[in-house]
């Protein structure tokens, strides 16, 4: 689909690709006789060809193509074959200066008839003035030499484009002087960028180029551009249109933009990530660094505060002072940019200013790329990246006349470039590279076709390419994450997802232990198959099942991890005995005393049958327990050299599992969550027939006061770079494939196309945000991806049987051209079909801003040969049409006011789930509710009042308010101002700080009589009792215990009291001290109150 033409009709074999209708020649085959006159638009403003009917005639036409026919001498039959016998002037040779433009230099026309066009009789004078206006014949002209031979050519053919000629040294049009312009790169080029080459021309020859002959450099083209009718590039017609794209793009983008001023949808995330990013403290998330951390940079410009966490959509930015606004303009701008390069990614690529135009129109005016551009995403930057990568590449393929040219290797490397950006803000990015791929192999693939290419070339040019489309992203890649990891240096709330000698670059450390373990050793027992969580148990009971002592994996540091390994009648050796494989072995839990058990009770969230619970049981009351507290220990794998690992028991070093004695069921965890009231921890089971990898253990700490001094100590080797590298990104993929939850607005790829649903992102106030495209635009898109696959299939299907569709030479050119849009479409589409996990519509924006070029392909095809002026009113209606549908739906956009008749009308398709009821029925109903919560306030916002608070401590929510302020509320004439505002802010300020400490000390009482009141019911209730195993002198036991509970005098209540205030004052304001409460996560919290 995306390789150049191969007909068996082609009289050549086109080593043109796509983007470029310049570098096609296009060898139209003219009518039989070659004398069909056209005449030549000198004064149109088009820049793309005007393009004549001819009928196919290949063999006259290359005869056309190696000879200049005069009226006054004709070639002969003979004269042709012998020219053409011996080789044709080359297609691509062009005069080194330009023609004259007198009527005497002017090659005349032929002057036989030709079956399509008889110029009618006409004077002698207006004849002569006619064969003036025409500079160019239809064949390359050549200058007769002496000998009556034809020499070089010195014309072009008069279908070639305006375009191609004035890149070749011809010019239509005449500065103020009456001398040719000319405009853009020229035939001899230098190897500067942009310099001219120093050959034999002469100083008035080259006048007529840019600059003069070897007057290289960027600066001195620019300084010397002039446009077609001789102004300045400052004055030109594109910059006009450039900066007109940039002011709309920049209203529309940025207008209102800090509103709502309240968190919004994803904010909640990557709003976050920032305020970690400037705490330094480690997190995980399933997207590459580079957009997070522009986002952080931003706010840490404008002075974030770390403390504000973006936990909850709605969440108040103005009352912490965040600095929004400069958070989502950064969003934004890079929205903004993104059309602009719309508009250069099609001119670029060879089409008509028309179409470059109603992309940037399109692109503009796409309500759901606005919506993502206002706010803290990713996908803003995401479509930036990417949309500069296709421009950069459209560059370098234009570049491609002149392999290894400073233009050449730059754009190629900022098209690595692009690839390696994009691919650090979404894994999506990786479409793009896959994009650029398949079109870098089809240029290798047709570079070793070409015989005129040597081996020794084409090998440069595969390393050219593979140096700066393969190394060069992922250096960027990788560059990225070594920031990522430079900045989040701390311990986080991350850690868990990651290995214990990641963790140890984070802060964390770990004690060096003895590499054998001994009965008796406190030991903590980390699990390998899941995301390394800790064998965990804490004193809070099971609310189903035996509704004893709870058995979690727990993924941080804690005391409540630890351990004893005894022997399988609980005892421990007085002389040190070490573990061996197929011993039998009971673990005591050391802060309760309960021993590791299972029985016969179904798993508290599994369903499996196989699945069974596993508790604490026993404790001091119980201290040898029963039969289901034995477990033996199976060493199935271990790591480094030494053998004896799978014979005794290792630290670090042996895998092993645990075995149930009774129930034959393996210790077993897996990524189910339990409940709210296991505080959302990791499931554990015992489970029959487990997988090896989820019921594999490993031994991470190890200590024991009798082991010998001398003992072999062991401890993790902490990763370097790649190690941490290797391992988060492995992480960032079993995470991303993990997101399979279901979410109210999310949505499958077979909706996207048809713009089934959108997301709703915001609500308040009788105002909603809610991301949903421009159903004019996203239908057209969708449209010209269908159409674009069904000629391409009907046209290859009438090659095979032998019909000849070249569309007067444009159908490679349109093949090629919209070919890699609907390729880069099909990329960043198709594969979100395989995946699994939770997806959203705004996955789909990349593949819809290919589909948007591809659209404006297929619109410059379809007006290529409609006169200007209904190709301008075809560009204006469907322009017209996609603002005035953007209009319609923009207060979904901008979260603005609206009516519920205005909001039901605008739904086309009944899928589209916002809520219209929620809008007021007038938009007066908006003023009437601002005016009673004005009068609500009690008083009006005086000038010095807000002079006063922007010079104190309550500083405005972001950088543009001390520049744009809003609009003060003037005080009613008449009315009385309050003078004292200072004392009355004052007297508030006091109110509401001891309301604070009040109410602080409420909750502080509360929460002391709540656990004390927790700790009276533990003593009464003993938990961990009444299991499976009944006892006589268990139940005497409780009965003593709880007597003894009872008959517990006042001093003893208020030295617990006393105790359970300084354990809240350690949980509130921190304990310096360290142990069990030196890391509080709020799985935690709960249990530490």
């Amino acid at each position: 689909m995306f390789s150049t033409n191969t007909s068996s009709s082609s009289s050549r074999t086109s080593s043109h690709t796509f983007l470029d209708p310049s570098a096609l020649d296009f060898d139209l085959p003219p009518a039989n006789p070659p004398n069909h006159i056209t005449t030549i638009h000198e004064d149109s403003e088009e820049e793309e060809a005007d393009y004549i009917h001819i009928h196919a005639n290949q063999q006259y036409h290359h005869q056309e193509h190696t000879h200049h026919y005069h009226p006054q001498q004709q070639p002969s039959p003979a004269s042709c074959d012998e020219k053409h016998h011996h080789g044709s002037i080359p297609f691509d040779t062009y005069p080194s200066t330009p023609p004259s433009r007198s009527a005497a230099a002017s090659p005349a026309l032929p002057s036989y008839p030709s079956p399509y066009y008889t110029p009618p009789q006409q004077s002698p004078a207006h004849q002569q003035q006619q064969q003036t206006r025409y500079q160019y014949p239809r064949t390359r002209s050549a200058q007769a030499n002496g000998n009556g031979s034809l020499g070089q050519p010195t014309g072009l053919p008069l279908y070639a484009s305006r375009t191609q000629r004035m890149r070749n040294g011809h010019s239509s049009s005449v500065d103020q002087s009456g001398k040719p312009v000319f405009r853009g790169p020229q035939p001899h080029i230098s190897n500067g960028i942009g310099g001219l080459s120093s050959g034999s021309e002469s100083d008035e020859d080259a006048d007529y180029f840019i600059g003069g002959r070897g007057a290289g450099g960027i600066g001195h083209r620019l300084s010397s551009f002039r446009s077609r009718r001789g102004l300045p590039w400052y004055q030109s017609r594109e910059l006009k249109i450039v900066g007109s794209i940039l002011f709309f793009s920049l209203v529309v983008r940025l207008w209102k933009i800090g509103y709502p001023t309240s968190v919004v949808f994803d904010e909640v995330h990557f709003g976050g990530f920032a305020s970690k990013y400037i705490r330094g403290r480690f997190f995980m998330d399933v997207h590459p660094p580079l957009a997070k951390m522009l986002i952080a940079l931003t706010g840490f410009v404008f002075g974030l505060d770390p403390s504000f966490d973006f936990a909850e959509i709605g969440m108040d930015y103005l009352a912490k002072n965040v600095p929004y606004v400069a958070m989502r303009m950064m969003c934004g701008l890079m929205g903004v940019a993104v059309v602009p390069m719309a508009y250069y990614t099609i001119k670029n690529s060879g089409h008509s200013l028309h179409a470059s135009i109603l992309a940037a129109v399109l692109v503009l005016f796409e309500n759901s790329i606005v919506t993502q551009s206002r706010l803290i995403l990713l996908d803003s930057p995401l479509i930036f990246f990417t949309a500069f990568t296709t421009l950069a590449w459209v560059n370098f393929h234009n570049q491609r006349k002149e392999p290894f040219s400073d233009d050449w290797l730059l754009w190629l490397f900022m098209t690595g470039l692009g690839l390696g950006l994009a691919g650090s803000v979404k894994w999506v990015g990786l479409f793009i590279i896959a994009t650029i791929g398949t079109s870098t192999l089809n240029q290798l693939w047709l570079l070793w076709g070409d015989l005129k290419v040597t081996p020794r070339l084409w090998a440069k040019h595969f390393l050219a390419r593979a140096f700066c489309l393969i190394l060069v992203p992922v250096l960027v890649y990788m560059f990225m994450f070594e920031i990522h990891f430079l900045i989040l240096g701390g311990s986080g709330d991350g850690d868990g997802f990651m290995s214990a000698p990641f963790q140890m670059t984070l802060g964390q450390s770990l004690k060096d232990s003895p590499l054998v373990v001994a009965y008796g050793a406190t030991i903590t027992i980390r699990h390998q198959g899941t995301q390394g969580g800790y064998l965990h148990s804490h004193p809070s009971n099971y609310e189903t099942g035996s509704k004893q002592q709870q058995i979690t994996l727990y993924p941080h540091k804690d005391t409540n991890n630890e351990w004893i390994i005894m022997k399988r009648d609980g005892s421990i050796p007085e002389s040190l005995e070490y573990v061996k494989h197929g011993d039998h072995v009971r673990l005591m839990h050391v802060p309760t005393s309960k021993k590791l058990h299972s029985h016969d009770k179904k798993a508290p969230v599994s369903e499996d049958e196989n699945h069974f619970e596993v508790s604490g049981y026993g404790g001091v009351e119980l201290p040898l327990g029963d039969s289901n507290d034995d477990w033996r220990v199976e060493i199935v794998g271990h790591d480094g050299g030494n053998n004896d690992a799978d014979k005794t028991l290792h630290t670090l070093r042996s895998k092993f599992k645990l075995v149930h004695a009774n129930m034959f069921c393996d210790l077993f965890s897996h990524s189910v969550k339990l409940p709210k009231w296991a505080f959302e921890q990791q499931e554990v089971t015992c489970m029959r027939s487990a997988v090896l990898p989820k019921a594999t253990w490993m031994i991470e700490s190890n200590a024991y006061s009798k082991y010998p001094s001398n003992a072999k100590m062991v401890n993790y080797k902490k990763p370097g770079f790649f190690g941490k590298f290797l391992e988060l990104n492995q992480v960032m993929w079993r995470t991303n494939a993990g997101l399979t939850a279901s979410h109210p607005y999310d949505s499958r790829p077979s909706s996207w196309f048809w713009l089934r649903r959108g997301i709703s992102f915001w609500g308040k106030d009788q105002k909603h945000i809610y991301l949903i495209g421009n159903w004019f635009t996203w239908y057209l898109s969708s449209f010209s991806i269908v159409l674009y696959a069904a000629i391409r299939v009907l046209l290859v299907l009438r090659d095979k049987r032998g019909y000849r569709d070249n569309f007067r030479g444009l159908r490679e050119y349109y093949e090629l051209s919209g070919g890699f849009f609907f390729m880069a479409w099909f990329y960043h589409y198709i594969p979100f079909f395989l995946m699994g996990r939770q997806l959203f519509l705004h996955h789909y924006l990349p593949a819809l801003y290919f589909a948007i070029l591809l659209l404006c392909v297929t619109f410059d095809l379809a007006c290529r040969f409609i006169p200007n002026r209904y190709r301008l009113g075809a560009l204006v209606l469907v322009s017209t049409i996609a603002i005035l549908v953007f209009r319609a739906r923009a207060p979904l956009a901008y979260g603005s006011e609206w009516t519920r008749s205005q909001c039901e009308a605008s739904k086309i398709l009944k899928t589209w789930d916002y809520d219209c009821g929620q809008y007021p029925e007038a938009i007066s109903t908006y003023r009437a509710n601002e005016e009673a919560l004005r009068q609500q306030m009690g008083r009006i916002v005086d000038p010095p009042a807000r002079e006063e608070k922007l010079h104190s401590g309550d500083q405005p929510h972001d950088f543009l308010e001390q520049v744009l302020p809003h609009k003060m509320v003037e005080p009613e004439a008449g009315a009385k101002k309050e003078e004292p505002v200072g004392a009355v802010k004052e007297e508030v300020k006091q109110e509401k700080k001891e309301e604070e400490e009040k109410k602080g000390e409420e909750e502080h009482g509360n929460v002391v009589e709540a656990a004390l009141q927790k700790h009276n019911a533990i003593v009464e209730e003993h938990i961990g009792e009444g299991g499976d195993d009944d006892d006589v002198e268990e139940e005497e036991q409780r009965e003593k215990d709880n007597g003894a509970a009872a008959g517990s005098g006042p001093e003893e209540e208020q030295d617990l009291r006393k105790d359970i205030e300084d354990e809240y004052d350690d949980v509130v304001f921190g304990d310096d001290e360290g142990g069990e409460g030196e890391r509080v996560d709020k799985e935690e919290g709960a249990e530490a109150e």
